[in-house]
Parts: structure tokens; sequence; C-alpha cells
């Protein structure tokens, strides 16, 4: 079973070696130039998505509108996204050691921003990978590791939640 990753971890795609993505920098955040009115009474938070490559070869890179989905709160709704002030990545050529970064500027009722979901689907060299997922928050913030300390990744953390949900809604006879 696909488990999400969280917000910051790297995943990377076996099909094309040496290249990895990863969601971060899930903040609260106005755009750059200005509001839409149609997020008016919504809070704005941002999401960076950055695409590297670790390996030998070049990869030409497509991340744009269509491609990364935000859900927020504990229904999924789907989260404005404001794509006039967000930059994707539009048919870049990712060298070995370097990488691209796409800011994306969302909005959503603040009370829902303390729980998001990013889908990622990109498009490398006219093929596309398959669809990640990473959950995060506005305002969460785990505890400090150690002793007596709750993991993030452990039981109560935000990614155990999201993966045991998952799990249970994939294993068929399971109650919740």
């Amino acid at each position: 079973m696909y488990e999400p990753n969280v917000v910051g971890d790297w995943q990377e795609y076996e099909e094309h070696a040496g290249l990895r993505v990863r969601v971060h920098r899930l903040e609260q955040a106005e755009p750059p130039r200005g509001r839409d009115d149609a997020a008016d009474g919504l809070t704005y938070f941002r999401i960076r998505v950055t695409v590297e490559n670790r390996g030998t070869e070049h990869f030409g890179v497509h991340l744009e509108d269509g491609q990364i989905d935000v859900r927020i709160g504990p229904d999924g709704e789907g989260a404005f996204v404001d794509w006039r002030n967000s930059q994707f990545i539009e048919g870049y050529d990712v060298h070995p050691l370097r990488r691209a970064t796409a800011v994306l500027y969302a909005a959503g009722p603040e009370e829902f921003l303390t729980q998001v979901d990013v889908q990622v689907q990109l498009r490398v060299d006219d093929e596309w990978t398959d669809r990640r997922l990473w959950s995060g928050g506005i305002g969460v913030h785990e505890g400090p590791v150690g002793a007596g300390a709750c993991c993030p990744g452990g039981q109560g953390g935000l990614a155990h939640q999201v993966s045991a949900f998952l799990r249970d809604q994939a294993e068929p006879g399971t109650t919740g």
C-alpha cells in the first residue's frame, strides 16, 4: 500500500534514476501580486515543490497548473489555487546536481489549514510519473523528539493518522 509523505520528505522516482521531488515550506503567506478577489475572506498560504536531480543525466521537467492538487480540512475540500500568483516549472531541463522549484499560492478557511494534502504528478521527458501525496498543515507543530516525546511519524502523529486512515479505507470490512 502506498503511504503519503509528510511535508518536507523527499520522494524518489525509480523510473528516473536520481530524480526526486518534495513538497516543503507549507506556510501562511500573502501572494506577491496581491490577493485575488475570489479569495476574499480566505487565508492565503504558500507551498514550494522542489525537483532535484542527483543523477548523471538531465531531465526535462514540467510541473504546471493541473499537475498539483491541494486539498484542505478533514473532508479534503479543494483549496482555492491562485494560478496568477503561482510560479511553475514549465519545460525546464534539470541538470545533474541542480534543482528547480515551483511556488504555489492557495487559500482556504483558516480553520481548515491545519490539514493540507498536496498531490503532485510530474511530467518528465514527456512521460507522466505516478502521483505522489504529501500531508501537513499550517500551525501544526510536532513536539520535539526526546524521552517520552511523540515521533512525527509515530503513533498520534499526522503522518501516522493519515496512513492509518488510508489503510483502513483500503481494507474491505474494516471499521474505523
